[in-house]
C-alpha cells in the first residue's frame, strides 16, 4: 500500500483562557491518501478546524499550543518546521479555504491583485503571466467575464461568487492537499450545490486531495470517499462513507445521521435529536466525553474513555457499548 499524502499522529492542541486550559484537540490521528476526500464531520467546537489549523500553523500562540504530535507531509513533519518553511508550504503545497469569504478576503483590495501575488511569489511569474493566469483561474471556477472582473473588489462579488474566488486562490498554485473548512456554511442550497460540484469537478481535473469540514453529513456522502467523526476534541468513528450510512457504530454518530430529514421513511417519522450540549473540555475527559448525553451509556463509560478499534474492513469506533441492535433503519 503506497505512503499516505499525510499522517498525522498524536496531535494535541490546547488554549490557554481566563477560564482555564480548553483541549480542543486531544490525541488524533489519521491519513489521506493521494487524490482521496475525506470528509471530517461534528458538532461546532468539537476540533474539527483547530486539527487543520494546527497542521498548518495558524493557531494564535498565545493562546493556542500545539502540545505534542507529528504530521508527516510527504515525509516532512509540518509540526516541526519553522515559520518560513510552513509559509512556503502554505499556498504551494497545501491550500485552506475558510468559512467566510467577505472575512477571508482582503477588502481594500481588488480580487485580481489578491490573486496575482500568490502567484508571483510561489510561482515566480510575471506581473503579466499572473494576471493571465488568474483570468483563466477565475474561468476555471465559472466566474463570467473573469478578465474584466479582476479589477473589481470582494464587495462587488456575491456570497457564492467571492466562495469561487477563495476557490480559485486556493487551487492557483495547484496544491497536492486541499482543505475546506465549510465553505458553503454561509450560502443557500443552490449555491452550495453548485459549490459542490465545482470543488469535485477540480478534484477530478487536478487530481488533488481535500479535506472537507463540515456538519452536514448530506454534503459529506455526495463528496467524500471516507468519514472521520468528531467529538469533544476526539474522532470517535471513521470509515468509508458508504461503510457510515448503512452501518453507523457509535451513538453520536447514529444521532447525527437520525436528524437528517429523509425521504423514504414517511411523514409520520420524527428525527432524532442528540440529547444535551457539548463538553467544556477545560479537564481532558477520563472518561467517555459522548457519556453524558448517550442514551445506551453503562458504567465503563464512565470510567475509562474507549480509543478506536476496527468492527468491519477500514471502519473504526471509539464505544463501549454494542449499538447494532439499534441502529435507525
Amino acid at each position: 500500500m503506497p505512503e499516505p499524502l499525510l499522517d498525522v499522529q498524536g496531535l494535541e492542541t490546547t488554549f490557554k483562557t481566563s477560564e482555564g486550559t480548553v483541549h480542543a484537540v486531544n490525541g488524533v490521528s489519521f491519513d489521506l491518501r493521494e487524490g482521496e476526500t475525506l470528509g471530517v464531520v461534528g458538532e461546532s467546537g468539537c476540533g474539527k478546524s483547530v486539527t487543520m489549523l494546527s497542521l498548518l500553523g495558524l493557531i494564535p500562540s498565545p493562546p493556542g499550543k500545539v502540545v505534542t504530535g507529528s504530521a508527516k507531509f510527504f515525509n516532512q513533519d509540518l509540526l516541526k518546521m519553522s515559520r518560513d518553511e510552513i509559509r512556503a508550504i502554505r499556498g504551494s503545497q497545501i491550500a485552506m479555504v475558510f468559512q467566510d469569504p467577505m472575512t477571508s478576503l482582503n477588502p481594500v483590495l481588488t480580487v485580481g491583485r489578491q490573486l496575482v501575488e500568490p502567484l508571483m511569489l510561489h510561482l515566480g511569474m510575471t506581473k503579466k503571466q499572473a494576471e493571465d493566469r488568474a483570468a483563466e483561474l477565475l474561468e476555471m471556477v465559472n466566474i463570467p467575464k473573469a478578465r474584466e472582473r479582476l479589477g473589481d473588489y470582494p464587495h462587488q462579488f456575491s456570497g457564492g461568487m467571492r466562495q469561487r474566488v477563495m476557490i480559485a486562490m486556493a487551487i492557483s498554485c495547484s496544491p497536492q492537499l486541499l482543505i475546506a473548512d465549510e465553505p458553503t456554511t454561509a450560502l443557500d442550497v443552490t449555491i452550495q450545490a453548485q459549490i459542490t460540484d465545482l470543488v469535485k469537478r477540480l478534484r477530478a481535473e487536478l487530481g488533488m486531495s481535500i479535506i472537507w469540514i463540515t456538519h452536514d453529513l448530506g454534503v459529506v456522502a455526495g463528496l467524500a470517499q471516507r468519514v472521520m467523526v468528531m467529538y469533544g476534541g476526539y474522532i470517535i468513528e471513521e470509515a468509508p462513507v458508504n461503510e457510515l450510512f448503512a452501518n453507523p457504530s457509535h451513538p453520536y454518530t447514529i444521532g447525527l445521521i437520525g436528524s437528517l430529514p429523509r425521504v423514504d421513511i414517511g411523514e409520520q417519522q420524527r428525527l432524532i435529536s442528540v440529547e444535551g450540549v457539548p463538553p467544556l473540555l477545560l479537564e481532558k475527559p477520563k472518561h467517555c466525553p459522548f457519556a453524558p448525553r448517550c442514551k445506551w451509556v453503562m458504567e465503563k463509560c464512565w470510567n475509562e474513555n474507549p480509543v478506536l478499534e476496527p468492527v468491519a474492513p477500514e471502519h473504526r469506533v471509539a464505544c463501549w457499548a454494542d449499538v447494532k441492535k439499534e441502529r435507525p433503519r
